[in-house]
């Protein structure tokens, strides 16, 4: 993009490295609340990811901050592990006591934040932003200097308190794109100056939906250090999503950053423990980032993977996946038939591309359940269930929410009982624990529909279950939410489990 620019280097020469920001900047996201130990899960996986820098939090924000900073500090990561600080002394002085590899100070960059937000001058910044520097490396910390709303700043005035910065001992400065103002040209022209004084940051938020142009734009201008958070999550439009400017780093440019096979495990993570879900649209950790279901591209993927794919899913632990729906073709619904194990010949694959695309037109996802039972009736079979829900009880009001099962298992009858957060919980409890071992799969995804209004609304649940590499979706509809909760996932187990019977049936 800005490859002949005089002020960029080769992308491809560049050493990049990421400073996460989740569990401080991303945790001022409205209504994300994270709790010590989710800090500490999410802090262990962005180290496993490579990530070189996390920031825990802020220690000036209170006690119960400041726990899950030392929460995050005392597992002993190879990351650099560091607190946001503001131009304060105190502020250094709570990271210290977290025991903390290193601090972020931000002092105001632009004059409204100098004059309107902290009333004072440029003069006091540089002198007193030195004076903190000199301060916060003499007690052993690794340094970082942010000049808050650098977009909207005098680029002379952020040049100058950079250059103090460094006199003054600190390790490097940050181009902050506080409010995602910036456009590529203006992030150019400021880092590549910051950049001829020292190693320098760049730190963009998603405003007018440049995060990632901006960050690549930044690492071209010279910046080696990229702040950003999983998932993009953060205030108001979100922070630039470290996954996102890694993958491009090393599919455009060869440039090798996080070990991608982790990011989208991360992804779940952060999404679950955030409570923000991920867009299926969302670029390499949607959904739908890898799901096909057009008739042509179905058939070109199957005959070339790379055909409508820019980078193979794998890379970042990922897997392909076929869905069928109105624009299905003869070539993925054989390949999702296949995949279940089911073989058909041209009449009858002919009959069931027919069916689903009839279901497709009404507007219906069709899911793997649906595939297989329509494959059953073209074909004449009757379906011989492993696993069938056979009762049903759960109790919530009161007390420990608790449910109560009975299944067939073959041809046996077990009962088991459980309890949870919620019925649902409950009941899931107790499913897994009538099946055993045998029932060990995984809730990819869970979702809730009402599809009829009043206090009697019929809801439907649909899940997404797998078991080791393979993957089924059921639907169940009912005015009990656990019944139809309940009633699809035993689908799916039933579904999964199909291929091994014998192992189900000895389980005890």
């Amino acid at each position: 993009m800005f490859g002949n620019h005089p002020d960029t280097v080769p992308l491809g020469e560049t050493d990049v490295s990421f400073l996460d920001t989740t569990l401080r900047d991303g945790e001022q996201a409205p209504g994300v609340s994270l709790s010590p130990d989710e800090k500490a899960d999410i802090a262990r996986k962005l180290d496993t990811a490579r990530v070189e820098y996390i920031e825990a939090g802020s220690a000036c924000t209170g006690p119960g901050e400041r726990e899950t900073i030392e929460r995050v500090t005392s597992l002993d990561l190879d990351a650099t592990v560091t607190s946001f600080a503001r131009g304060v002394k105190g502020d250094v002085d709570l990271a210290l006591d977290c025991g903390v590899d290193g601090v972020t100070i931000v002092v105001p960059g632009s004059d409204r934040h100098i004059e309107t937000k902290v009333g004072t001058t440029r003069d006091a910044v540089v002198h007193d932003t030195a004076e903190l520097v000199e301060y916060a490396a003499g007690h052993g910390l690794w340094v970082e200097v942010i000049g808050e709303d650098g977009s909207r700043a005098d680029l002379d005035f952020l040049e100058r308190l950079g250059r103090a910065s460094f006199d003054a001992g600190a390790d490097r400065v940050c181009y902050a794109d506080t409010v995602g103002h910036a456009t590529p040209d203006h992030t150019l022209a400021a880092v590549s100056r910051l950049a001829d004084l020292g190693p320098t940051s760049v730190h963009t938020h998603d405003d007018l939906g440049l995060a990632v142009t901006n960050a690549l734009v930044g690492v071209a201008a010279g910046a080696d250090l990229v702040h950003g958070t999983v998932n993009g999550v953060g205030e108001r439009a979100g922070n630039v999503a470290i996954e996102e400017v890694a993958v491009a780093l090393d599919h455009g440019y060869g440039v090798e950053t996080l070990d991608l096979t982790k990011v989208y495990d991360l992804a779940q993570a952060v999404a679950k423990a955030t409570g923000v879900s991920l867009a299926p649209n969302k670029a390499v950790v949607g959904e739908n980032a890898f799901t096909h279901e057009s008739g042509i591209h179905t058939d070109g993927t199957l005959k070339d993977d790379r055909m409508y794919e820019p980078y193979p899913p794998e890379k970042v632990g990922r897997e392909r996946r076929l869905v069928l729906g109105k624009h299905a073709g003869r070539a993925g619904v054989e390949a999702a038939l296949s995949e279940h194990g089911v073989d058909v010949d041209d009449d009858e694959l002919s009959a069931v591309v027919e069916r689903v695309k009839e279901l497709g037109d009404r507007g219906k996802r069709v899911t793997d359940a649906d595939l297989l039972t329509i494959a059953e009736e073209v074909q004449g079979r009757e379906r011989e269930r492993t696993v069938e829900l056979l009762d049903l009880t759960a109790a919530s009001g009161g007390g420990t929410p608790t449910a109560s099962v009975r299944l067939r298992v073959g041809d046996e009858e077990r009962t088991a009982a459980g309890t949870g957060s919620g019925p649902v919980d409950a009941a899931v409890t107790a499913v897994e624990a009538a099946l055993g071992s045998a029932g060990g799969a995984q809730l990819d995804s869970y979702h809730v529909d009402a599809i009829t209004g009043g206090t009697d609304a019929v809801v439907t649940v649909e899940v997404e279950m797998s078991r080791g590499d393979r993957t089924v979706t059921t639907t169940a509809s009912d005015t009990d939410i656990t019944s139809a909760s309940v009633r699809a996932m035993v689908d799916a187990l039933d579904r999964l489990l199909a291929h091994e019977p014998e192992r189900v049936l000895a389980d005890d």
